[in-house]
């Protein structure tokens, strides 16, 4: 096991989301119904980012996640900023993230950068009657079978692939079982800092299968591709409560810190590219209750397990679908992925898990027509 994945797993939150949440936000939610996403009409919302440079140490860089996925679930419509340096709108170039970047020089005077972004959402759920989608590109498709740094298609992520899928026979038939493998045999660890880091080879050799949304959702992508079944990570937030009055699968649109939450799609023939969620699955089945549920039979649990293979409920936005990031003039490792805040100074790149170190509040406001 690597020293970042030991320190990864050693390390706790400094608090939950839901304990950071107004009562009042709770109790203003509605009561838990049967989860059922259904294609639903646009909600448009504006989400605000801002980050103020608490301890600033020589030049400091700062760079926003950007909405750059435009689809039949996200519309990523314009984005404005301010800021008191100096700031360009920019992208990894290889994966395509949009970001914002922002430079003070050393000495600056109270640093800030201020991203505001309007995006349209909608729910998504699969007819699996209907393979009525047009053909991808074959370029797009081989893109999304890919190795990456943290998600490796060979050796134990192979061979588990093939445990997983023996006897199936299509891509949907793959998709199901792995979808089902991941289900069954991981698990959320609340302990686990910010969404994970989406490490799944240690995972695999090191049997330690509990993780969050970044791990759990790459180990699906990362199964899927190995067995040549495009997939791909979508990065992004919540930003309302859920309609079904599931509180893990909400946010609080006052602070949306923490409310960071990776997902996945896979595509497959006839249908295009189709929603995936079994770490929301692991989430309800760890935290939706003051017990951990351990069976997928359970009436909280089922219709969140069945919902999540082929859609997902529109009170998410999604970031980008990018690995492997490099941050334009940034001195630091590439990031295995990118939807939080990174910032770096003169002593190196700064913990965006730290309060104390990176000051940045998410807020969102639905847009009514």
């Amino acid at each position: 096991m690597t020293t970042a994945r030991r320190t990864f797993l050693k390390n706790s939150a400094t608090a939950t989301l839901a304990a950071a949440w107004p009562a009042l936000n709770f109790a203003q939610a509605p009561a838990r119904l049967e989860f059922a996403p259904q294609r639903s009409d646009w909600r448009t919302f504006e989400v605000t980012t801002r980050v103020d440079i608490v301890n600033p140490d020589g030049v400091t860089r700062v760079w926003l996640p950007v909405p750059s996925v435009n689809s039949d679930y996200q519309r990523s419509l314009e984005s404005s900023f301010t800021s008191n340096g100096t700031t360009q709108l920019t992208q990894d170039g290889q994966g395509g993230a949009k970001m914002l970047y922002a430079e003070f020089a050393a000495g600056a005077a109270a640093p800030f950068v201020e991203l505001t972004s309007r995006v349209q959402t909608q729910n998504r759920a699969i007819d699996w009657s209907q393979k009525t989608a047009a053909p991808e590109s074959a370029d797009t498709l081989r893109y999304f079978t890919r190795p990456t740094a943290l998600i490796p298609t060979d050796g134990i992520v192979r061979k588990t692939a093939l445990e997983a899928t023996q006897g199936a026979k299509t891509d949907v038939e793959k998709a199901r079982k792995i979808f089902d493998w991941i289900v069954a045999n991981t698990y959320r660890e609340p302990k686990v800092r910010g969404c994970g880091e989406g490490d799944i080879k240690t995972m695999l050799e090191t049997a330690n299968l509990g993780g969050k949304c970044a791990d759990l959702n790459a180990l699906f992508v990362g199964l899927c591709r190995s067995v040549g079944v495009p997939a791909r990570d979508v990065y992004g937030i919540r930003l309302v409560s859920s309609a079904f009055g599931y509180k893990e699968l909400s946010g609080n649109p006052a602070s949306l810190k923490g409310a960071q939450h990776c997902r996945s799609e896979v595509y497959l023939q006839g249908y295009g590219w189709v929603a995936m969620d079994p770490a929301d699955v692991a989430k309800v089945m760890r935290l939706e209750t003051s017990s951990w549920i351990k069976s997928i039979t359970n009436a909280i649990v089922a219709p969140v397990n069945k919902a999540l293979f082929g859609g997902w409920e529109g009170n998410w936005m999604a970031y980008n679908t990018a690995h492997d990031v490099v941050l334009p003039k940034s001195r630091g490792d590439k990031l295995g992925f990118f939807m939080y805040p990174t910032a770096e100074n003169a002593a190196g790149r700064i913990d965006s898990y730290s309060p104390d170190d990176f000051k940045y509040q998410i807020t969102a406001q639905e847009i009514k027509a």
